[in-house]
């Protein structure tokens, strides 16, 4: 069964710190489950974020190793409890992935049944394709095929339009809107505070947040904290369209 656990972000406005608005979400993803994989390759410091996970998650009871300690990378993967691939910068995550050939144990992993914890970068990774990602490409990967964990594209921190703003630059809404025109799959826009929860063939939206969803040639549109999205893991996505 797969279990995904994906987090528009690690802090909300209005939260206790780091995670601190997921943690109940978190418990019941590790039922039964002791020690989480840490992943911390989309920020620099490898060290300080696993430190500053450790601290947050044996709060709750859990134990955490980080992949950049490991001696087999690989073999770390294969015998996790559980997996979480922090926030940080998608092209760096990724391209840290591709680089140490984890992208394929990640996937054999996460769909073998081992619960992963996405939370915004980690969360972009779930996707087919880095696309969506909010993040400049500070790095070059070898290329945008991520995880493929859902078939759908996920936007984190989305933000809505502001009315009343004087910024004259392109709205979130706005660069959605061009990625479907030469891309066809659907896009979930995910503001902080929401996540998506995925029990094998049921998907459904969390948090406190509501998403927005961006479908091609198809007005975007709210959905409220509780919705069903199971119909978006039979999604067939395509790119690259004329």
């Amino acid at each position: 069964m797969v279990q995904l656990l994906l987090l528009s972000s690690s802090r909300v406005h209005g939260s206790p710190g780091f995670l601190g608005h997921a943690l109940p979400a978190i418990t019941e993803l590790m039922a039964g489950r002791e020690r989480m994989l840490f992943v911390p390759y989309a920020r620099r410091d490898f060290d300080d974020y696993a430190r500053t996970v450790h601290s947050v998650l044996s709060s709750i009871g859990i134990k955490v190793d980080g992949l950049h300690r490991a001696a087999d990378p690989v073999r770390a993967i294969a015998s996790a409890e559980a997996v979480f691939l922090g926030g940080g910068n998608t092209f760096r995550l990724l391209a840290t992935l591709q680089r140490q050939g984890l992208v394929r144990a990640l996937r054999r992993a996460v769909l073998a049944g081992v619960p992963y914890l996405g939370s915004s970068a980690g969360t972009n990774a779930a996707c087919p394709s880095l696309r969506t990602s909010n993040d400049m490409p500070i790095v070059q990967p070898a290329s945008f095929a991520a995880l493929g964990l859902v078939p759908f594209q996920i936007n984190p921190h989305y933000l809505p339009p502001d009315p009343a703003s004087t910024h004259r630059g392109e709205t979130r809404d706005e660069r959605l809107a061009e990625f479907l025109e030469h891309n066809d799959v659907p896009v979930l826009g995910l503001r902080e505070g929401a996540w998506l929860r995925v029990r094998d063939q049921r998907a459904a939206l969390g948090g406190t947040q509501p998403a927005r969803m961006f479908t091609r040639r198809v007005p975007a549109h709210d959905l409220a904290p509780g919705t069903d999205l199971s119909h978006l893991l039979g999604t067939a996505p395509r790119y690259d369209l004329c």
